[in-house]
């Protein structure tokens, strides 16, 4: 059963189509949006080298001819680097403003092809095909695209929605744990954010999601994209409600630039620990009850993903490196700290002057030095 969330935003509308099979119906698929009978596909070396060969033969099967464009796997990809050596790549193949790019990966290639058809020739369409967990509801869906630099992630890009949102679930299956889990991080974050309901389900099933038990993921992925697709619908370019969506990721950022954004600590598991940060300190600060913080980090925990800075191997973190990080926070203004916290499970709000010298304690409290 294919399932289908609309993302309403009126001439950028258009499907995120969630279920099993859908890369080999991709060719068909993609033909309403091909003017001429070639596309780009932008991917990794492991998903090419799992799931390339489906891809190539479905667009083969519609007429299409596939032009894979094979890039490293890993967060350091999505750098100033690896867009110019895109770019360069697209432009080899000739492609016109009118020709459709492919992103078949995660997200770093979500984020990486999606910002390079933004700017290719100041604008071309592009399709995403996620194969990650993570990238299913949450990097494919809202036209956020960018790339990491030194000084913080995700900092220099720019909104450009795709055209079409292909979410096989059948790939998921070749999905290692560690990965399954951190994609999980951000399916929990939706019900921590403004689904009490969602949240109180995935108490009961998250292991069944983490199973990938047909049913259970379907539902899983189909929430927290309805829920995406709401938020981006009311808010697209972030200027209020979406910033909910970052429940976790101040956090989280701060310490994905602290580890060098590799497989230290994965994205999906920087969110957990984050979500859980803010959960505690939304207790601290007497905005959220101490049992609902406790339920909500434990359903973090409960996971596999860390809850503590004490779960990441011993690996120290100073304080005041963690405040740098997060004064580069895309919602930092004016040099007031920005953070999403929370009232419960279920309700987050933002927070948009947080002090940093009561943050710097919480740090310390937390671990950091």
């Amino acid at each position: 059963m294919i399932r289908s969330v609309p993302v309403d935003l009126g001439e950028r509308a258009y499907e995120v189509l969630i279920g099993p099979g859908l890369v080999d119906e991709a060719g068909a698929r993609l033909r309403p949006f091909v003017r001429r009978d070639r596309v780009a596909v932008v991917s990794d070396a492991t998903v090419w080298g799992l799931h390339g060969a489906r891809l190539t033969a479905a667009l083969e099967r519609a007429g299409l001819k596939a032009h894979p464009i094979v890039l490293p796997p890993g967060e350091q990809t999505k750098s100033f680097a690896g867009l110019e050596g895109l770019c360069d790549a697209l432009l080899a193949l000739e492609l016109d403003r009118g020709d459709l790019i492919v992103a078949f990966g995660g997200g770093v290639i979500g984020d990486l092809a999606g910002f390079a058809a933004a700017v290719y020739k100041r604008g071309a369409d592009f399709v995403q095909i996620p194969t990650t967990l993570l990238a299913q509801v949450d990097s494919s869906v809202g036209g956020k695209t960018a790339i990491d630099t030194p000084r913080g992630k995700n900092l220099v890009g720019a909104f450009h929605q795709p055209r079409l949102v292909l979410a096989d679930l059948d790939v998921l299956g070749t999905l290692p744990d560690r990965e399954m889990r951190a994609g999980y991080a951000e399916v929990l974050k939706y019900g921590l954010l403004g689904d009490a309901d969602f949240f109180a389900w995935l108490q009961a099933q998250g292991s069944a999601v983490l199973a990938r038990e047909p049913a259970a993921l379907a539902h899983a992925v189909e929430r927290s994209v309805e829920m995406k697709a709401e938020i981006v619908i009311a808010d697209e370019r972030e200027a209020g409600r979406r910033a909910l969506l970052n429940l976790g990721h101040t956090f989280g950022h701060a310490l994905e630039a602290e580890t060098g954004y590799g497989e230290a600590l994965l994205h999906g598991e920087a969110v957990g620990l984050g979500s859980a940060m803010a959960f505690r300190y939304s207790a601290a600060a007497g905005f959220c009850g101490a049992e609902d913080a406790k339920k909500a980090v434990a359903a973090v925990a409960a996971a596999g993903l860390p809850a503590r800075l004490s779960d990441l191997g011993g690996r120290r973190f100073a304080a005041d490196a963690l405040l740098r990080h997060m004064a580069q926070d895309k919602k930092a203004e004016g040099g007031r700290l920005t953070f999403i916290l929370a009232r419960s499970p279920g309700d987050a709000f933002v927070a948009r002057d947080v002090d940093p010298a009561e943050m710097r304690a919480f740090l310390i409290s937390e671990g950091a030095v």
